[in-house]
């Protein structure tokens, strides 16, 4: 017996998972909702990550919501920043009212017959407990929050100093005037590195292969100016929008012409470090631009901390830990009293929930993923993932309107439930992201595949999928609306 019933649960209450609460506040009022939140916060990432200088890595005109504007001097945002602007939101809608802490969802089980989810999760104190709903919104981001990827280092035992990955940094950790050794070349990276060279005797960024690294002013110039003469919303919605355009167009150069776009990046990263600068072993990647995710760094800061001397960044390959540092294939040996391993993230699918459908345990590895947010064979559940080459809620934000719009449909129709399936024998099963970068491609066997044709096909793509999430019919051909409620009770809905 089922502790409570709501119709739509969400599950996390962190960037997506509120803006999904403000979703059905304002577009499908008459639903109840309910966010579980394993942590004691609102913030998902914002609120986890506590490691020196954490900031947004695409601009808050587009990592913002749709319905509330950023407001703030600074595009590229820091950490706490963002975690106020979520915050605000949840409060100043009444969102953070709905919101469960210390709720972990382990698993859901849908019953066709009752035609609902019966979720179990766990509470803080170890206890468990059960929900009934209609519909599951998984809000819960794409990675585990028990911890980060720390490959196995030989020798790793005998480091002296303190070894720290960015996802559990410690509440205290005084690497002033000390030498810090970070390995790894990702967005996490990029961010620290400046940040610890501010105090640190001398901060290393120890690479395995370079990555694409561009800077971009942590101010909008136009944005901030904009704002004194316009309504703040009218302000926001031209710099998202003309953010947007820029982001499509440059992602889409960079697929039509990668090597014009990779000697571009190359030469501006050359412009910052000078004629003497060693770019091409550091800062010149083997891949095509936006195979993996380019490094936004704001002001330069990555590049300054490098010209002042304050950090360095070292390509080669781990041979061994040391007492005092990181033995390097090439035979040299990088001092360090701290060693950061900013190495990625464990990805997760469907939020690592157990899913049952009428007692059958679904793979998530062999569905197909509908329109980026449903799974093939899934009754009443869609989960919110941004985009690879754009900011997260963009994406989110049209999964948000979508699910709204199913929920007012299946009102509308009497129908209990909704469910994406593929009767098209032609549609051809690919990795559900095209992306190289070594975190995603650990876990891509147990995501879902994606299509060779719509609605099976991930755009990556806003203006498409404005189209396909926002105008488009949801009688495709894929969705399949059934299980209506008794004759009686849809006179009543008719009626």
């Amino acid at each position: 017996m089922a502790d409570e019933h709501i119709d739509v649960l969400i599950v996390g209450a962190g960037l997506s998972g509120i803006g999904a609460g403000w979703h059905l506040q304002d577009q499908s009022p008459d639903r109840s909702y309910l966010i579980l939140e394993a942590r004691e916060a609102i913030g998902g990432t914002w609120d986890l990550f506590r490691y020196p200088g954490i900031r947004s890595d695409s601009d808050m005109y587009t990592l913002g919501y749709s319905f509330k504007p950023w407001t703030e001097a600074k595009a590229i945002a820091d950490g706490p920043s963002i975690l106020k602007y979520v915050r605000e939101t949840a409060r100043d809608y009444g969102i953070d009212q709905h919101i469960r802490y210390g709720h972990k969802v382990t698993s859901a089980a849908w019953s066709t017959e009752a035609a609902c989810w019966t979720v179990t999760s766990t509470r803080s104190d170890g206890t468990s407990v059960q929900i009934t709903a209609n519909f599951i919104f998984l809000c819960g981001g794409y990675y585990s929050y028990d911890g980060g990827y720390t490959p196995q280092f030989p020798g790793a035992d005998l480091f002296k100093g303190e070894i720290v990955h960015p996802q559990t940094w410690p509440e205290v950790l005084d690497y002033s005037g000390k030498q810090v050794v970070i390995i790894g070349s990702g967005a996490t990276a990029v961010t620290l590195v400046p940040e610890m060279a501010k105090t640190a005797g001398h901060v290393t960024m120890l690479q395995r292969s370079p990555t694409y690294v561009v800077s971009r002013p942590a101010q909008d110039a136009m944005a901030n100016s904009l704002r004194k003469w316009l309504p703040a919303m009218l302000a926001y919605n031209l710099i998202r929008w003309r953010n947007v355009l820029f982001g499509m167009w440059f992602f889409r150069l960079a697929r039509n012409k990668p090597q014009a776009v990779k000697k571009n990046i190359i030469e501006m990263v050359r412009q910052h470090l000078g004629p003497d600068y060693d770019v091409a072993t550091h800062f010149t990647p083997s891949y095509n631009p936006w195979d993996q995710r380019l490094c936004l760094v704001p002001d330069s800061d990555l590049f300054e901390a490098i010209n002042q001397g304050t950090a360095s960044v070292v390509t080669d390959h781990i041979e061994t830990f040391t007492q005092d540092g990181i033995k390097l294939m090439s035979g040299a040996e990088l001092k360090a009293d701290v060693i950061v391993t900013a190495t990625g993230l464990v990805l997760q699918v469907m939020n690592g929930l157990k899913i049952i459908v009428d007692g059958r345990a679904i793979d998530p590895g062999q569905t197909l993923s509908y329109k980026g947010m449903m799974y093939e064979g899934v009754p009443n559940l869609a989960s919110s993932f941004g985009y690879t080459n754009a900011s997260w809620t963009l994406k989110c934000d049209l999964t948000c309107e979508y699910v709204c719009r199913l929920l007012n449909q299946m009102k509308r129709t009497g129908f209990r439930q909704v469910i994406p399936r593929n009767s098209d024998p032609s549609v051809e099963r690919q990795p559900w992201l095209d992306f190289s970068s070594g975190y995603v491609q650990r876990a891509m066997d147990k995501f879902p595949k994606q299509g060779s044709k719509a609605p099976w096909r991930l755009h990556q793509n806003y203006a498409m999928d404005i189209m396909s999430l926002r105008y488009a019919k949801l009688e495709d051909g894929a969705l399949e609306f059934s299980n209506p409620k008794s004759a009686r009770a849809r006179e009543a809905v008719v009626a």
